[in-house]
């Protein structure tokens, strides 16, 4: 806790960014996610890729993680081959969340992932990806919208208990579930749009992106479970 706000790790890219007369590798974060962490009472705090021996220690110093959206997992993390529209590697970004996933799973610590994140903690789970589908991110650079139904007596239809329309641009979805995990929330056509892990924790994953609407629900459970 920071004054009295929950400190929330928010996982970060790795990109190459122009600022100003500079063009450099840079850690960026869409300011909507550390906005939403505000908005729900927490205090952001970002986590650039690093070794993953550290992820452990990086994690016991917060009350709550977020695994950020972002580029493909790499498929060979669910040992699937690699189909010509999957998008390239993001080696240092899968090995740093993944080990952030298995600390906070380890340590009890509340975790919420969102898109990427929420596919990533399926792969970390042994669960599998479907490497594209179709009509969930329509326009390229552009988030659409569409409604998710949850499933009764879930966590997430504890935060959100209606039918509601969501911002989403994914063109992966969760497969096969991994292990503990069940689906909260889907889309009309029935892709997964949620998964929770069964037992005492609390952990979210999300297939849209939060942080790119004004609902906070979502993100005020995660800071409320890491108060």
């Amino acid at each position: 806790m920071v004054g009295g706000r929950p400190l929330i790790g928010v996982s970060t890219y790795l990109e190459s960014a122009r600022w100003g007369v500079w063009e450099l590798e840079a850690a960026l974060l869409p300011f909507g996610y550390p906005r939403l962490v505000r908005n729900a009472g927490g205090l952001a705090a970002m986590l650039p890729p690093d070794d993953p021996a550290h992820a452990a220690a990086a994690v016991a110093r917060l009350d709550g993680l977020v695994i950020a959206g972002g580029p493909d997992v790499d498929p060979a993390r669910y040992g699937a081959v690699r189909e010509p529209r999957t998008g390239p590697e993001a080696r240092e970004r899968d090995s740093w969340e993944l080990a952030l996933i298995d600390a906070a799973l380890a340590s009890g610590t509340p975790l919420l992932g969102i898109c990427r994140g929420m596919q990533l903690l399926n792969v970390a789970l042994g669960g599998t990806l479907v490497q594209h589908i179709e009509g969930h991110a329509e326009v390229v650079g552009v988030f659409g919208h569409h409604t998710v139904k949850p499933v009764p007596g879930s966590l997430y239809a504890g935060l959100v208990p209606e039918e509601t329309s969501v911002p989403t641009y994914h063109h992966q979805s969760v497969d096969h579930l991994g292990s503990g995990l069940t689906a909260s929330a889907h889309a009309a056509d029935g892709t997964v749009e949620a998964l929770e892990l069964s037992g005492p924790g609390w952990v979210l994953g999300v297939q849209w992106h939060p942080e790119m609407g004004d609902d906070v629900r979502v993100m005020r459970g995660l800071v409320h479970a890491s108060a």
